[in-house]
């Protein structure tokens, strides 16, 4: 045997290229391998910015002594938990059920029948902080497979079995009846949502919960709904807090633009200096949702901010978007983004102290002797102390910042992960839809169109079938739900800013394909698999909200929505039977069911039917797009058309709004503003 990784895609694998383990991708030799060896698997799952892998592969996966054990006694398998998300699943959850915690590295040992008996994280290449060194871990199951094997396949079996029954998490709610008329959720359970989102938030430094600090964007929105329709001032306040302490720490890149993955303390201060797409995507559309309700320019501008970093450093030429941006370079964690002071009076010269006051710049630094850019003062303070105007000073440090930002695009940079998938290229998709409504720059909107072309054109040979990744002219990786379900919510969104109903059809058809493919017949819920799927010891439906929205409540929205913009009852059924089954956690825990609150906080307020209607609409579409009203589907049109909301309804010179709501229709409706005098009850 020898490494096989070298012919792969994917930039993580091929960091394993060269390691002098036997490292073979995932795949039908190398599990066909262990049985005919009868040698247990272990596999290592990570990602390309993932700085403990580094930490791990240079000091354990390039040893040579270490290498010779895991060649002698296992079949080793490297998978970018990117490109099989599905695999990263299913041994995540098993390490969890062994070990109760979870993480990248993720090191697992199996059975040659690939179903895990032990597992864990990052070990050390000796023992250290309460871990067993990695080559004590290696001799250790060695041992206990050859002399306790029947145990070990015994904890296997019974493993398996847990996670089979996990999928059951609603099977006793099979045979309820769903009244579809009866209110599903109520001001009361709105209200308790709200209860339960604040007593998890951080009101002094924004974000939920302690350190370390995810962006939770999908509670960030919930907030903004409840602000909105239960006018609650307290949910704003946290919502307008936790966006603003986020963009103004060192978790978000004050030069370049661009959010990082998580912070590891609760002030946002110190960055994990990855930069995910998927992340950056999520947090367009909270800020363009934040600046709807609230037209506060900041919002719009670190949009404009994030969308030019996207444009700058990880689009493919060719058309579509990279997957991430490493944390380390030249070994080092975060050394391309950090400064010395020395550094920047250099550079900066006599502009340098209202810089270094604005963004935190001292002789000690603020995190490992260096300087991590963060704003902890308001710009008017700073301005006042240097005796100049607010626009005297934002001119300033502007080119004080392309400055610094000239210098360091001279540094060695952090390696990009360029492989392209598609899930996260379709939230981008919705990002830049979502950027055009409130910026209303074409360049957004044709950003948007690319990207859905491009995914046709890379993605799928007969626009129903889809692949997961694509890199090099290749695609590969049949796509998983979440490619499907955020593809057909970019597809929607496509439609509301270009009028364009093919965008509609298409969405429709994505649906079907994805009920006929995914479904859990028994549960209205959907598999993250295909049902042809062979090479997986079990299909996971996965409800929570992670990193990335829960793929099924991104499929309960898309079907609300279709149900209504085609006529299709059974969808709509199907969506409520969905939040209704999982009714009382969303309501006790939104923070793990942003998605599904934010659907049921909508449903709850009642859902406005808009459509609008004439040769003249394009002025009418663009103030309906800069108004805050999540609770909304809309479909607009120059000309006469089949569509439910659009048929029967005249088409003249002079567009018209139609607004339908609890099936209740008011009169034709001339402007923006009418409509919601029209609207005077939005409030729960």
């Amino acid at each position: 045997m020898k490494n096989e990784l070298s012919s792969e895609t994917s930039p993580y694998l091929l960091q394993h290229a060269h390691n002098p383990v036997h490292w073979q991708p995932w795949g039908e030799k190398a599990l066909q391998l262990a049985k005919d060896l009868d040698k247990p698997i272990l596999i290592s799952i990570g990602y390309s910015a993932c700085h403990w892998c580094h930490v791990m592969e240079k000091e354990s996966f390039e040893n040579e002594a270490t290498a010779a054990i895991m060649n002698t006694h296992f079949i080793n398998i490297k998978i970018d938990r990117e490109e099989r998300p599905d695999l990263d699943h299913i041994y995540m959850d098993a390490v969890q059920a062994m070990t109760g915690a979870g993480g990248w590295p993720l090191n697992v040992f199996l059975t040659p029948n690939a179903k895990p008996f032990y597992g864990g994280t990052y070990f050390p290449p000796v023992k250290a902080h309460g871990r067993a060194s990695w080559s004590d871990v290696l001799t250790s199951i060695n041992n206990a497979w050859l002399h306790k094997r029947n145990d070990m396949e015994l904890q296997a079996e019974t493993l398996v079995t847990h996670l089979k029954k996990a999928n059951n998490f609603n099977l006793a709610k099979n045979n309820i009846q769903i009244d579809t008329g009866a209110i599903l959720f109520s001001k009361s359970d709105c209200e308790i949502i709200t209860k339960n989102l604040l007593a998890v938030a951080d009101n002094i430094d924004g974000g939920f919960s302690n350190a370390p600090k995810f962006p939770q964007t999908f509670s960030i929105n919930c907030l903004l709904q409840l602000a909105y329709f239960l006018e609650d001032k307290n949910a704003l306040q946290q919502a307008e807090l936790s966006l603003t302490k986020m963009l103004h720490g060192g978790i978000y890149d004050q030069l370049a633009g661009g959010l990082c993955r998580y912070s590891t303390d609760k002030e946002w201060l110190a960055p994990h200096f990855e930069k995910m797409l998927y992340d950056n995507a999520l947090l367009i559309i909270t800020l363009c949702n934040a600046y709807l309700l609230t037209k506060n320019e900041m919002y719009k501008n670190r949009v404009e901010h994030i969308c030019n970093f996207i444009f700058e450093e990880m689009k493919n030429k060719g058309g579509g978007y990279y997957a991430a941006i490493d944390a380390d370079s030249e070994g080092v964690e975060g050394k391309f983004y950090v400064w010395s002071k020395a550094e920047i009076d250099l550079i900066l010269k006599d502009n340098a102290p209202i810089f270094n006051t604005y963004y935190d710049v001292t002789e000690n630094g603020n995190w490992e002797q260096k300087n991590i850019l963060r704003i902890i003062k308001p710009l008017q303070d700073v301005a006042t102390q240097y005796n100049v105007t607010i626009n005297e000073a934002t001119l300033l440090l502007n080119n004080a910042t392309q400055l610094l930002l000239k210098q360091r695009n001279k540094r060695i940079r952090p390696t990009t992960d360029d492989k392209i998938l598609l899930s996260w290229n379709a939230l981008l998709l919705t990002a830049f839809c979502k950027a055009y409504e409130i910026i209303q720059n074409d360049k957004y909107k044709q950003a948007a169109e690319d990207l859905f072309q491009f995914i046709e054109n890379k993605f799928t040979s007969n626009g129903e079938a889809y692949f997961h990744t694509f890199k090099n002219g290749n695609a590969k990786h049949p796509a998983f739900l979440e490619d499907y379900a955020y593809f057909i919510e970019a597809c929607i969104s496509l439609q509301e800013i270009t009028s364009n109903e093919n965008y509609l059809h298409k969405a429709k058809k994505l649906a079907n394909f994805t009920i006929n493919n995914f479904s859990d017949d028994n549960n209205k819920y959907f598999f993250f698999t295909k049902t042809d799927q062979s090479d997986i010891i079990v299909r996971k439906i996965e409800i929570y909200d992670g990193a990335t929205p829960s793929a099924n409540a991104v499929m309960a929205k898309n079907l609300y929505y279709l149900s209504v913009i085609f006529n299709e009852q059974a969808w709509k059924n199907r969506a409520v039977f969905m939040l209704e089954s999982l009714k009382t956690i969303i309501i006790k825990q939104p923070n793990s069911f942003g998605v599904w609150a934010a659907l049921s906080i909508n449903i709850a307020a009642g859902i406005n039917e808009i459509t609008i209607i004439g040769n003249d609409m394009t002025l009418l579409l663009k103030k309906m797009l800069l108004q805050y009203l999540p609770n909304k589907i809309l479909q607009t049109s120059n000309e006469a058309s089949s569509m439910p909301l659009l048929s029967q309804k005249e088409v003249n010179d002079k567009a018209k709004i139609y607004l339908c709501k609890n099936f209740v229709c008011s009169k034709p409706i001339d402007n923006v503003e009418d409509m919601f005098i029209n609207m005077n009850h939005f409030v729960l």
